[in-house]
């Protein structure tokens, strides 16, 4: 179900048979795919999937164990320095010093990156309009709210104003409001060119990618757009059922395994149902009429994950 749709031609991310191994634990396991100049690229899979194994491989931080990995034109393994020029990498854990201002933090930032003080003070005056940054530069980083830490944390990210920034889990642990505010920069800096390449465990926020990897075990189980995933893991139609009456946990298991679905997932007092064939739901479909309310419905994103990744039904 592998669909690049993009040609490498235009790519500015190219990873062909890519393999990270650590002893005898393999990270990454031949993994391949391209991203288009100023694409919002999703990464989504389970913790341990390769994800930021990966990640660190683009971003000149980790040699690949095998494999071709290009990056704006430059090879990882050979042009690590130049990379770390052309990228800006926001981790997962939250990369700013707490103790330290606003100010403090990002002129650390600029001294590492060797910006020079013209250049430096524009673009930072730049970016922090771009998040409408409305404190004192002399408030303590932990002192600010969680979305406003990563509003500045992805600041210092831009700060050398990189060609492609990876985003490692952003928006763990803040608010939705938070979430939605962070995601409207993601879309700014795409409309802007910047290509942006994304992991999350939000499935709302995965939606909003233009194409979307999905990782199990070291290796990228499918990839394509979000319309294109949903139609490759469920080409069949999809129901919800709404009990009419609590179900026990045995009834539950033998639904599970009932031969006429091909997946059967619980979402709260409800279950998502794809069928295996229109024939044997026309056939069948009466034995659910008396216990569950029924109607069609689209995948989710949700559903793929679980059908996919997660592997709950063969």
């Amino acid at each position: 179900m592998v669909n690049q749709n993009k040609s490498s031609v235009d790519s500015v991310v190219d990873v062909r048979n890519l393999i990270v191994q650590f002893g005898d634990f393999l990270a990454v396991n031949d993994i391949s795919f391209s991203v288009k100049r100023g694409e919002i690229f999703g990464f989504l899979g389970a913790n341990g999937a390769g994800k930021t194994t990966t990640i660190r491989v683009l971003c000149g931080l980790l040699n690949p164990t095998a494999g071709m990995v290009s990056v704006a034109g430059y090879s990882s393994g050979v042009d690590e320095l130049s990379i770390k020029s052309i990228v800006g990498y926001m981790s997962q854990k939250f990369t700013l010093y707490n103790d330290l201002t606003v100010e403090e933090n990002l002129n650390f930032i600029a001294s590492l990156r060797k910006i020079d003080s013209n250049t430096y003070l524009k673009r930072r005056a730049e970016l922090l309009e771009f998040i409408s940054f409305d404190r004192s530069m002399r408030t303590t980083v932990q002192d600010l709210p969680g979305g406003t830490k990563q509003q500045v944390s992805l600041v210092g990210a831009l700060l050398h104003d990189p060609e492609i920034i990876f985003l490692d889990e952003p928006t763990a642990g803040v608010s939705p409001t938070a979430r939605a505010n962070f995601w409207s920069l993601i879309r700014a800096l795409s409309e802007k060119g910047k290509t942006v390449f994304v992991t999350t465990h939000y499935m709302d926020e995965a939606e909003q990618c233009e194409r979307i990897a999905l990782m199990r075990d070291g290796r990228i189980v499918a990839l394509d757009t979000i319309e294109g995933l949903k139609k490759n893991t469920f080409p069949m139609p999809m129901f919800e059922f709404y009990p009419k009456n609590k179900l026990t946990f045995e009834e539950i298991l033998v639904l599970e395994k009932e031969p006429l679905f091909s997946f059967f997932e619980a979402y709260g007092l409800r279950f998502h149902a794809s069928i295996k064939t229109l024939e044997g739901w026309e056939k069948d479909r009466h034995k659910f009429d008396d216990l569950f309310e029924i109607r069609s419905i689209n995948p989710s994103l949700e559903d793929v994950f679980i059908k996919t990744v997660e592997e709950k039904r063969t």
